[in-house]
């Protein structure tokens, strides 16, 4: 077993750093684009749908907005959306609940869809400061010790 072995040894080791190909992990990317009508709509999907990884693309024309899902790259998905010439952006809205301060500049947007409020990296809007969250914990419905009246 001594040369035979350690033959089998070394080709399984060099066949292992061959396969070492990174897989593309399956994405969901979601463009915030301007359309006015379902001819619009019918565009941005067809030309989405071209997309090399594509399985599947889903379009609200109500929101404003196309989602594609597949093994597909985020630049590559705007860059064919701005290729149907219409305006478009990266999806750049969250839910108001991941948000500390929903109604502060910068991020409340009238043009968001509802309970939506744009993505922020400023750590002063994104979260309770220590002073803001123990009020917040002192008037919670979940505090049995909270106040009466309220």
């Amino acid at each position: 077993m001594g040369v035979a072995g350690t033959l089998e040894y070394l080709s399984e080791v060099l066949s292992s750093v061959k396969k070492s190909k990174k897989k593309k992990q399956i994405a969901t990317v979601a463009v915030k684009i301007r359309m006015d009508c379902e001819g619009c709509a019918r565009k941005v999907k067809k030309t989405l749908s071209g997309v090399k990884g594509a399985k599947s693309v889903e379009v609200d024309l109500k929101q404003q907005k196309a989602t594609v899902t597949g093994f597909v790259d985020a630049k590559k998905v705007l860059k064919a959306a701005q290729s149907t010439g219409k305006k478009c952006e990266l999806w750049p809205y969250v839910p108001c609940s991941m948000v500390a301060h929903p109604y502060a500049a910068g991020v409340y947007d009238k043009k968001a869809p509802p309970n939506f409020v744009r993505a922020t990296t400023d750590p002063a809007v994104a979260h309770l400061n220590p002073v803001e969250e123990q009020y917040s914990l002192m008037f919670s419905d979940e505090n049995p010790n909270a106040c009466n009246i309220m």
